[in-house]
C-alpha cells in the first residue's frame, strides 16, 4: 500500500511538470544549432512578425509573436534545421 501511495503521490508531484514541458526538437548539441540571429532571420522570412519573445526552451527556439496574417502565434522550432516542430495559433 505504502508503495501505491508513494507513486499516487510522484505522479501528483510530476504530472503537472510534464504538462507544461516543451517539445523536444533536437539532440544535437548547442554548437551544432543555428546562431540566434540566424534563427530570427528564417523566423521572419517565414513570416513571422511582431515577435513579443524569442528564446531557446529546452532543446528548442521559442517565439511568441503573430503570424503573417497577424493571428497571435507560439512556435517551437528545431535550432538546428530551422523547421517548425510545434505551433499554437490561434
Amino acid at each position: 500500500m505504502r508503495k501505491i501511495a508513494a507513486s499516487l503521490v510522484a505522479l501528483a508531484v510530476l504530472a503537472p511538470a510534464a504538462a507544461f514541458a516543451g517539445p523536444s526538437c533536437t539532440t544535437e548539441t548547442k554548437d551544432k544549432w543555428m546562431s540566434q540571429d540566424a534563427m530570427k532571420a528564417k523566423v521572419a522570412e517565414m513570416g513571422y512578425q511582431k515577435i513579443k519573445t524569442f528564446k531557446v526552451s529546452g532543446s528548442c527556439y521559442e517565439i511568441y509573436g503573430y503570424t503573417k496574417d497577424n493571428k497571435k502565434a507560439e512556435v517551437y522550432f528545431n535550432p538546428v534545421t530551422g523547421a517548425v516542430v510545434k505551433s499554437e495559433i490561434d
